[in-house]
C-alpha cells in the first residue's frame, strides 16, 4: 500500500519537479496564474479584516483573522496559481542544476507583477462593493490604520518580520506537497499560515492588498476619521514602496534560504557528496 504522504527526504525531489514545471510555464501562463494567486491572497486578507476588525481583545482578534486568512493559500495550492512567496522554493531545482538563475528570476518577476495586479483588482472590488463601510465605517478605519502601520515600519523590522513570515509560508507549501489528499493538504496549510497571521508577520503579496486597500479607503473622509491616523503617517505610494522592498527581500531569505536551501543541504547535497567520496576512495568517510 502506498504511503499516505511523502517522506521528508522525498519532498526535495517533489520540490525540484514542481520548480522545473514552474520554470517551463510561458510568460503568459506565469502572469495569469500570478494574477489569480494575488487575487486569492487578497480575498484571504479581506475576509481576515472583516472577521477580526470588531473584536476588542487583541489576541482573539489576531487569532480570528489568522484562522480565516489561510483560504488564500489553500486556493493557490488546490486550484493552482503562481505565488511569489511560494516560488522562492525554486532555489531547490536551481541548486540541483535543473533550472538556471535566469529562468528562476524571470518567474519571480513575472509572478510578482501578476500578484500585484490581482491584489489591486480585489482591493478595488472590495472597496467598490462597500465592504469597508461595515460597522459604520469602522472597518474602513481599520484598513487605513493597518496599511499605515505597515507603511511606517522600519526597514529592519519589516525585513525580520518578513523572514519569519515566509519561513512559515514555505513550510506550509513544502508540507502540503507531502500530502496526497485534499483534506490533508488543507490541514497542513492551515497551521503555519494561521501562525504567521496571528503573529502579524509581513507577507509581500498580502501587503500588496492591505496597502492598496488602505490607499483606496483613504479616499473616504469618514474612514480617515475612524482610523485616527495622523496625516504624516497616512499610507501613500512612498510608504508602499518603503514596506514592499524590505518585506520582499525578507520573504526571499525566509523561503529560499531557511526552507529551500536548508532542506536541499540536508537531503540532496550531503548524500551526493558522500556518494562521491565512496566512489573516489572506495570507502565511506
Amino acid at each position: 500500500m502506498d504511503s499516505m504522504m511523502l517522506k521528508p527526504g522525498e519532498l526535495c525531489d517533489a520540490s525540484i519537479g514542481s520548480g522545473c514545471g514552474k520554470a517551463k510555464l510561458t510568460t503568459w501562463q506565469q502572469l495569469v496564474l500570478g494574477i489569480l494567486a494575488g487575487a486569492f491572497i487578497a480575498v484571504g486578507g479581506a475576509v481576515s479584516a472583516v472577521v477580526s476588525h470588531s473584536i476588542t481583545n487583541v489576541g482573539v482578534s489576531k487569532f480570528a483573522g489568522g484562522a480565516v486568512f489561510p483560504v488564500g493559500l489553500m486556493l493557490v495550492v488546490i486550484c493552482g496559481a503562481e505565488l511569489f512567496t511560494g516560488n522562492c522554493l525554486m532555489v531547490v531545482p536551481l541548486a540541483d542544476g535543473k533550472i538556471n538563475i535566469k529562468e528562476m528570476l524571470k518567474n519571480w518577476v513575472v509572478v510578482y507583477i501578476g500578484n500585484f495586479i490581482g491584489s489591486i483588482l480585489i482591493a478595488f472590488l472590495v472597496f467598490e462593493a462597500g465592504v469597508f463601510g461595515l460597522s459604520a465605517g469602522k472597518l474602513g478605519g481599520v484598513v487605513i490604520k493597518t496599511a499605515s502601520t505597515k507603511g511606517n515600519l522600519s526597514f529592519g523590522t519589516a525585513f525580520a518580520s518578513a523572514i519569519m513570515c515566509n519561513f512559515l509560508v514555505c513550510l506550509a507549501v513544502w508540507g502540503a506537497s507531502a500530502a496526497k489528499d485534499v483534506i490533508s493538504k488543507l490541514v497542513i496549510i492551515w497551521f503555519p499560515i494561521m501562525a504567521f497571521v496571528t503573529c502579524g508577520f509581513e507577507h509581500c503579496v498580502a501587503n500588496m492588498y492591505f496597502l492598496t486597500a488602505g490607499i483606496f479607503a483613504k479616499s473616504n473622509p469618514a474612514f480617515i476619521k475612524a482610523s485616527g491616523i495622523a496625516p504624516d503617517k497616512m499610507i501613500d505610494g512612498s510608504h508602499m514602496v518603503q514596506n514592499l522592498i524590505p518585506v520582499t527581500l525578507g520573504n526571499i531569505v525566509g523561503g529560499a534560504i531557511l526552507v529551500g536551501l536548508a532542506y536541499y543541504l540536508a537531503y540532496k547535497y550531503i548524500p551526493a557528496r558522500k556518494s562521491s567520496e565512496v566512489s573516489n576512495n572506495g570507502v565511506s568517510k
